[in-house]
């Protein structure tokens, strides 16, 4: 009977000479990857945030290369880092087995806010020259991502004007019962005065003064009117502090309509995460992402909800990293607004947005409503419109509207020349008097030029690829990469904290398309091998065949 052998187990051994630990790791892993795209990176900026003097710093393409392939495996947090390099070969390979604690990682990602930025244009470049993406076509779309903030520390500019609003009247009353004087100064005006606090604490050093140089009261009236005074004086200094508060909240508001106490960058707004379902809003940023062929070719964060007002200042990131616009730029009916169909006109981008009511009009059964304003026929040479009855609708006037940037729209009003007794009035308009209709001539001219090049076949391409491209970017960061919520406070820090996610999204999808291209690359082997074998046996079978009948024969 032979004997039984184990291999030999000696868990204490020591070895005189460490062992290779890149024996280990496979030549096409993901992390071999990493460590080349960060060797071949530029990083002198970084030099500047090192002293010379003091202990050594941990080199940063260390650092740099721990928390990118940290953040490819869903790892964000500096506790769970330092864990891995103690006890995960690949971290211990990429670290060389330097052994960082929590803290000097996230010391490191704050000290590159700035310059972490830069890292990811370097990476969009190299994608670039590697073919793998494309700088001419910009898909561009965002999401609301919560902030780390609390939920219920919200501070809303309504209630703030409102109770700002009540404190002044409160601060008037007060001084008409202090002082006779002051009560003259501020009588009520065609414009009231309107307090700050720096006047309102001059005029309480007026009033302790002038309450000092007061005699001593004599009888108890006159320490009752004298403590009376001091109460009022003691409210109105409370009433102070309470205005500066509220100029302080409208200071962080700017021009938001809320914000957070712990995060005053953060903006409440609605998610599309509402586990409660009922529209609950949450602080949070609104995040824009530009991508191609689904990788994030351009990011930028804005505290306000709506899309509409973000695709100008997205594309000015855009040249600000590039140094140029895209060619083209494709996104939904949220964009679809004027100014921006004007600024992409104006600056050469060949403008694929959609506008309201745009798969409306695509649908098979769609028929227009013939008595809308866009539906009348309209006179160019005289200015006029015609309804359906057959009358001009005569130029009236003009009314100009700003925008929340500051953009002035101007729409042409127009009137019916006499709508009484008209059979169609009922289907037509229900108001009284002469039907007016406003018409924006040069967005319904911005809106042709969309329909025409949405329709086309260039357009169809983009259009069947915007969907494909921000919204996979989204679900892999949402629900593959688990990247819901923010973990830092502070734009400076959240947008920090997305460049290193974006740049690791990068590098993760590149990894998964060069594994996918060698195995199309097996297959297609594969296929080949196959195709020779069988034409080799289909061969073989005829030569088999005919000698069998020539020896029959």
């Amino acid at each position: 009977m032979a004997k039984l052998h184990f291999r030999s187990y000696t868990p204490n051994q020591t070895v005189l000479f460490p062992q290779r630990i890149d024996e280990n790791i496979a030549p096409d892993a993901p992390v071999r990857i990493v460590n080349s795209i960060v060797d071949s990176l530029n990083l002198d900026n970084f030099k500047k945030l090192y002293k010379a003097t003091g202990r050594c710093p941990y080199h940063p393409k260390m650092m740099l290369k721990t928390i990118l392939y940290a953040y490819m495996n869903n790892i964000y947090s500096c506790r769970k880092i330092e864990q891995l390099l103690l006890r995960d070969i690949y971290f211990i390979w990429l670290a060389g087995y330097e052994k960082p604690d929590f803290i000097t990682i996230n010391r490191f990602r704050n000290r590159v806010k700035d310059e972490i930025n830069t890292v990811f244009t370097q990476l969009v470049l190299i994608l670039a020259d590697k073919g793998l993406l494309s700088l001419d076509v910009e898909y561009v779309d965002g999401t609301k991502i919560e902030s780390k903030a609390n939920k219920y520390t919200f501070v809303w500019r309504k209630s703030v004007e409102r109770n700002r609003a009540k404190l002044m009247g409160k601060i008037r009353v007060l001084l008409a019962q202090v002082d006779e004087s002051i009560a003259q100064e501020n009588t009520p005006q065609d414009t009231p005065v309107e307090f700050t606090p720096a006047m309102l604490s001059e005029i309480v050093d007026e009033l302790k003064d002038a309450l000092a140089d007061e005699p001593e009261p004599g009888d108890k009236k006159q320490k009752e009117a004298r403590a009376k005074k001091r109460k009022q004086i003691k409210k109105l200094e409370s009433h102070r502090d309470k205005l500066a508060e509220y100029e302080k909240h409208l200071e962080i508001l700017g021009e938001r309509n809320s914000y957070s106490k712990t995060d005053h960058d953060a903006t409440f707004m609605r998610m599309k995460e509402d586990a409660m379902n009922n529209g609950q809003t949450k602080p949070g940023y609104n995040l824009q992402i530009g991508t191609e062929n689904q990788f994030i070719t351009d990011f930028t964060l804005f505290p306000n909800p709506t899309d509409t007002l973000t695709l100008i200042p997205f594309f000015h990131s855009f040249r600000g990293r590039y140094g140029r616009f895209p060619a083209a730029g494709v996104a939904d009916a949220g964009y679809g607004s004027e100014e921006n169909y004007r600024f992409m006109q104006e600056n050469g981008i060949k403008a694929f947005v959609k506008y309201n009511f745009f798969h409306k009009e695509q649908r098979p059964r769609y028929t227009p409503n013939p008595f809308h304003a866009e539906s009348l026929h309209y006179n160019a040479e005289e200015d006029y419109y015609v309804c359906p009855m057959g009358q001009h609708m005569n130029r009236i006037g003009t009314r100009r509207d700003k925008t929340a940037s500051g953009y002035i729209t101007e729409s042409v009003r127009y009137e019916a020349q006499r709508s009484e007794g008209c059979p169609l009035r009922g289907c037509c308009f229900k108001a009284r008097g002469n039907r007016i209709i406003e018409v924006n001539h040069r967005l319904n001219q911005y809106k042709r030029q969309a329909r025409e090049r949405l329709t086309s076949e260039e357009g169809g391409k983009h259009r069947k690829r915007r969907c494909i491209e921000p919204e996979a970017v989204f679900g892999q960061m949402k629900y593959d990469m688990a990247y819901r919520r923010f973990r830092h406070v502070g734009k400076e820090k959240v947008t920090m904290d997305f460049a290193f996610f974006a740049i690791a999204f990068n590098i993760k999808k590149m990894c998964a398309k060069m594994a996918k291209e060698g195995y199309k690359l097996f297959l297609d082997l594969i296929c080949r091998l196959y195709k020779h074998l069988r034409t080799t046996y289909w061969m073989n079978c005829k030569t088999f065949e005919l000698t069998v009948r020539e020896n029959a024969a």
